[in-house]
């Protein structure tokens, strides 16, 4: 098998191949590092999904798990079954021994002292660590282009933004240049730019992947979960980092050790499905309606049972969240004050600590960083706290209630990811309102702290990806993946081939004229 045909698999065919050794994890890693010199290409020209690459350790983990498995015996027996399969990793996660910005000028340089929980899983089952993606600074952003280090571009077409927050993770995987990513969603940052790139992105049930070392945007929103290129890629992953994590105070004591086999489950009948009535109609593109429509009708078809459900507090759910998350941010954020975190400016000599956290926040900061902060700071002041952030979190009680009465009628929900595809590079920073008003349908399942997920439904303007998003009940994961991976066979046997096999073939890091770099 060559070095093209080996990226191209799923990461659970990875692993399998890996464990029937018809290809060696450094083979494996090494095909995924030329990939990404291939096309990934810089911040000027190319996708630009990396911020760091890790290629020595990597490749030391790769070299590691091939030594298990040549000498076999009880080690090798223990190895994780994904052992050796490559992975990536958003930059607001930290890592010991690679850099973690979340893509602000604020970090720039900083070295964790420690590893988030997650990292310290994904090294115990050896994953060898490719290196750090893009992203929006500090996960505030549509479409990764308010990264401090240059924009993150769509695979499917470089004129196009791959969402955001997670642009880089969403672009690494459908680019081929990593199997699978670890993100964070605070509103839909796995999950839009999964639909903006034809690839699934999952936002876990609150508290059943621990947050400890996410460095945090809105601490009751955030959440870390997985990219992948197929439903049960993004199942395996999100099992192997659930579980109860004592440093994480809201992390649940759940079992999660069926969401593999739930993605395996592919049976709809039966299953009632609702479409949420306020979310239809007017903001929708016209081609986005009608793909939608088509998944619909083929869910029918497979003996779904669909039916309108009603939430009618949900239409406040965006501006409620658009006053809580500036909120909690603004209070994260304060830390970064050059003083006790962040990177130090001194603007002249015997400057007081004001003028140095002045001086810093304002070098250090991003437009969009500013804007959340200074709205944030806003809603929190004295004589407005009860007008406006008081306010938005009791529209958040009323939209859990409504989701939760939907819930007893349904098993899951269902509707468009994003009101449009991929939107042109440069179309939002000049409109911030509008990229506020993408996050429309995925905003409610973070005030709720439901699952989510995101997968392909399709293409629809200019050949571009359509995603659908399915939610379910809180802790009911396993519901939300069984109908995605159920979804997802429908639309594979209508086209032929699997939905991440019709992105462009990208064989060199090319501008956006089209000329090779």
């Amino acid at each position: 098998m060559n070095h093209h045909e080996m990226i191209r698999l799923t990461a659970l065919q990875m692993a399998e191949e890996l464990r029937k050794k018809t290809f060696s994890s450094v083979e494996l890693t090494r095909a995924h590092f030329e990939r990404i010199y291939e096309i990934d290409g810089t911040a000027e020209a190319g996708i630009h999904a990396y911020l760091h690459l890790n290629e020595d350790e990597a490749y030391a983990v790769a070299a590691e798990v091939d030594a298990i498995r040549a000498a076999g015996g009880a080690e090798a027996e223990q190895l994780h079954p994904y052992a050796g399969v490559p992975i990536a990793i958003k930059d607001n996660i930290v890592t010991i021994g690679q850099p973690t910005t979340a893509a602000s000028k604020m970090l720039e340089g900083w070295m964790s002292p420690y590893d988030a929980t997650v990292i310290r899983t994904i090294r115990a089952a050896k994953l060898p660590i490719l290196g750090k993606n893009n992203m929006d600074e500090f996960a505030m952003g549509s479409t990764t282009e308010y990264s401090a280090f240059g924009v993150t571009r769509n695979p499917w077409d470089l004129n196009r933004a791959p969402g955001g927050s997670g642009g880089g993770s969403a672009a690494a995987v459908a680019a081929f240049m990593a199997p699978w990513a670890l993100g964070s969603d605070t509103g839909g940052s796995i999950r839009e730019p999964a639909a903006f790139t034809g690839t699934v992105g999952t936002k876990p049930t609150y508290g059943s992947v621990s947050r400890y070392g996410l460095i945090a945007m809105a601490s009751s929103f955030d959440q870390i979960g997985p990219h992948a290129r197929t439903t049960a890629d993004a199942a395996a992953l999100h099992q192997l980092i659930a579980g109860h994590d004592p440093k994480d105070a809201t992390s649940l004591r759940t079992s999660w050790d069926g969401l593999l086999d739930a993605a395996q489950n592919q049976d709809l009948r039966g299953m009632r499905i609702g479409v949420l009535d306020e979310l239809q109609g007017p903001g929708f593109t016209d081609e986005i309606d009608r793909q939608f429509e088509t998944v619909l009708d083929m869910l029918r078809d497979a003996g779904a049972i669909v039916s309108i459900v009603e939430c009618p507090n949900i239409k406040y759910a965006l501006p409620a969240y658009y006053l809580v998350v500036p909120s909690e941010a603004s209070s994260n954020l304060a830390r970064f004050d050059g003083l006790r975190y962040g990177n130090r400016v001194v603007p002249h000599e015997g400057a007081t600590a004001a003028e140095v956290m002045a001086a810093s926040r304002e070098a250090g900061f991003g437009d969009e960083v500013k804007r959340r902060i200074i709205l944030g700071t806003y809603a929190l002041s004295a004589g407005y706290v009860d007008a406006y952030y008081s306010s938005a979190q009791r529209v958040r009680t009323l939209v859990q209630q409504d989701l939760n009465k939907a819930f007893e009628k349904v098993d899951v929900m269902i509707g468009p990811t994003t009101p449009t595809v991929a939107v042109p590079m440069g179309e939002q920073v000049s409109d911030p309102v509008s990229m506020y008003l993408d996050d429309v349908v995925t905003t409610p399942a973070n005030l709720a702290g439901i699952p989510a997920i995101s997968i392909p439904g399709g293409t629809a303007d200019h050949g571009m990806p359509v995603g659908m998003h399915i939610q379910g009940p809180a802790k009911a994961d396993e519901v939300v993946y069984r109908v995605a991976a159920g979804l997802e066979r429908l639309i594979e046997e209508a086209t032929g081939v699997p939905f991440y096999d019709r992105a462009p073939e990208l064989t060199a890091a090319v501008t956006m004229e089209g000329e090779r770099l």
